[in-house]
């Protein structure tokens, strides 16, 4: 059997839609699986405490394009004891990572505010790492309404 040009063209318009077929056809989403394996690898292998770490997220936000979010620890923030780190993570984006704040003693204190995008109705997870090895978690589920009527 000769392969014509015909042929070739033929097999390799049909591979190319095959692929594109198989392909997801919109952004995936992280699962909370996904976000609890981040978490493990920030921790060190340390379960997460409640308590000590707060996220302050709205409940409802009108505008996933721009949700505040603050985070704070309390922490006495000297050479032996301070706060190394805080993650902020969600589940429902494509990738669970949001951002990190890194603090050191001269901090004076664990605490920082941002802006985060959000496209839907999801968890965020606010984790902290101190330097005596100590890992603080909270979450809060944010609401996220389209042009204020429920979502």
């Amino acid at each position: 059997m000769t392969i014509t040009r015909r042929s070739m063209l033929t097999l390799s318009v049909g591979a190319a839609i095959g692929v594109v077929a198989g392909m997801r056809t919109g952004p995936a989403a992280a699962s909370a699986d996904d976000v609890m394996a981040k978490v493990g690898e920030f921790a060190g292998g340390t379960e997460p405490a409640s308590g000590t770490i707060s996220l302050n997220a709205p409940e409802i936000a009108e505008n996933g394009n721009t949700v505040p979010i603050s985070v704070s620890v309390e922490s006495p923030m000297t050479e032996d004891d301070y706060v190394e780190s805080v993650a902020i993570y969600a589940d429902g984006n494509p990738a669970p990572d949001v951002i990190t704040f890194n603090f050191t003693p001269m901090s004076g204190e664990a605490s920082a505010t941002t802006r985060m995008r959000l496209a839907k109705t999801q968890n965020v997870y606010a984790v902290a790492k101190t330097s005596t090895g100590e890992v603080f978690m909270d979450k809060k589920e944010v609401k996220v309404t389209i042009g204020g009527c429920g979502g």
